[in-house]
C-alpha cells in the first residue's frame, strides 16, 4: 500500500501561543502563521503536509463562547474532506471547555483534532509553544494503513495527549497545566510516542460528519459549600428561561439536607429544569444513594452525571438541550456516554 502524505490543518483562534513578544518594547503582538516554517524549520522533519487558516480577529480565550465553537466546527466542517487531521490553537484557559464542546458537535468524527496552546509565547526562550505545537501535528498525523490512529477530540500539553472532554486546567503557572484525573492519557510524547490503544475512541466509520451547531446556553453551574442561602438557591433557580443546571456537589454526590434545599432542588426540577448531579472533587465519580445525604436526591430524579468534568458536564448539557431531547429521555441520554466523556 502506498503511503500518502496526511495533510493537516492548523487552524489559529488565539491565545498565548500565537503570540511573539517585541524585544524592544516588551509587547505581545500575535504571530503570522503563514509564516510558520520559517519561524519553526522543525516542522519540514514531520511526515505531512501543513496548511494554515486563522480567526480574522484572534481571540484571548477568556471571550471564548459557543459563537466562536461553531467557528471552529465550522472550519473543520468546511475542510473535512480535503484534511486529514486538525490541530485548533487556542488559549489554555478555556481550552478545556473548547475541547468539550466540539467533541459533541462533532459526530461521528473520524479523524483528529487535537488542541493544544501554551503557557509562554512562542518566541520566549524557554516556550512551551514549539512543543506543544510540533508533537500535536505529528499525534495529528499518525496513520496506519492509510487511517488516522486518532480519531476523537483531543487536547495536547506537555507531553500528554489527553481526551479532550476529559480534561481540566489544573495550573496557571506549570507547564504541566492539565490534567484527565478520571480517564489515562491517550498519548504519551517521550523519545517515542507512545500511543494507548486500549484507550483510544473507536467510533463507527461509514458515518457521515454530522456538526451540531445549536446550543442552548440557558443553563449554569452551582457549587455547594457549607453556609450556601436558601436566597441564593433560589434565585439561581428562579432565573427566567432557565433550562438546566449543573450543580457541584460534595464527595460521591453528597448535599445538605435542609428541608429548604431539597424542596427548592424538587421544585425545579417539576417545572422542568434538568438538574445534573457531579463531584466538586477533582477526580472521583457520583455515586448517589450510596449515603442518605445523596438518596433523596436520587429519588427526585436528579441526573447522576458519573465521573464527567464539569467543563463537559455544562457543554453537554448545552449540546443535549439545543438537540431539544425529550424530557422522558433526557436523563437516560445525559448518563449515557455519547463521546466517551463518561463511564
Amino acid at each position: 500500500m502506498t503511503k500518502v502524505r496526511p495533510n493537516i490543518l492548523l487552524i489559529y483562534t488565539g491565545g498565548t501561543i500565537g503570540m511573539v513578544k517585541d524585544f524592544e518594547t516588551g509587547a505581545l503582538k500575535a504571530f503570522d502563521f503563514k509564516n510558520l516554517l520559517k519561524r519553526i524549520p522543525e516542522l519540514k522533519q514531520l511526515d505531512c503536509d501543513i496548511e494554515t487558516i486563522s480567526f480574522k480577529e484572534p481571540i484571548d480565550s477568556s471571550n471564548m463562547n459557543p459563537v466562536y465553537w461553531v467557528q471552529i466546527a465550522e472550519i473543520i466542517e468546511k475542510h473535512y474532506a480535503a484534511f486529514d487531521g486538525f490541530v485548533v490553537l487556542h488559549g489554555s484557559d478555556t481550552m478545556s471547555y473548547t475541547a468539550s464542546a466540539l467533541s459533541f458537535m462533532l459526530e461521528n468524527l473520524d479523524k483528529p483534532v487535537v488542541l493544544t496552546g501554551s503557557q509562554l509565547p512562542i518566541g520566549d526562550l524557554r516556550t512551551d509553544a514549539k512543543e506543544n505545537l510540533i508533537t500535536s501535528i505529528h499525534v495529528a498525523s499518525l496513520q496506519r494503513y492509510n487511517k488516522p490512529v486518532i480519531r476523537e477530540v483531543t487536547l495536547y500539553f506537555e507531553y500528554k495527549l489527553y481526551r479532550g472532554n476529559r480534561t481540566t486546567k489544573l495550573s496557571a503557572e506549570h507547564f504541566e497545566a492539565f490534567a484527565s484525573m478520571n480517564y489515562p492519557e491517550l498519548v504519551t510524547s517521550g523519545v517515542h510516542l507512545k500511543v494507548n490503544h486500549d484507550y483510544l475512541l473507536k467510533p463507527k466509520r461509514r458515518k457521515d460528519l454530522i456538526v451540531h451547531k445549536n446550543l442552548d446556553t440557558n443553563v449554569t453551574i452551582i457549587k455547594l459549600f457549607p453556609g450556601i442561602t436558601e436566597t441564593v438557591i433560589r434565585s439561581v433557580l428562579n432565573t427566567p428561561g432557565l433550562r438546566g443546571v449543573v450543580m457541584e456537589t460534595y464527595g460521591a454526590g453528597n448535599c445538605t439536607t435542609e428541608e429548604w434545599f431539597l424542596n427548592l432542588i424538587k421544585d425545579a426540577i417539576h417545572r422542568g429544569i434538568h438538574i445534573i448531579n457531579i463531584t466538586q472533587c477533582a477526580g472521583g465519580s457520583v455515586l448517589m444513594g450510596q449515603y442518605e445525604t445523596s438518596e433523596k436526591l436520587k429519588r427526585m430524579g436528579l441526573i447522576s452525571g458519573k465521573d464527567i468534568t464539569t467543563e463537559a458536564a455544562i457543554c453537554k448539557l448545552m449540546y443535549l438541550l439545543g438537540q431539544n431531547v425529550s424530557a422522558k429521555v433526557f436523563k437516560t441520554i445525559y448518563e449515557t456516554s455519547l463521546r466517551g466523556e463518561l463511564v
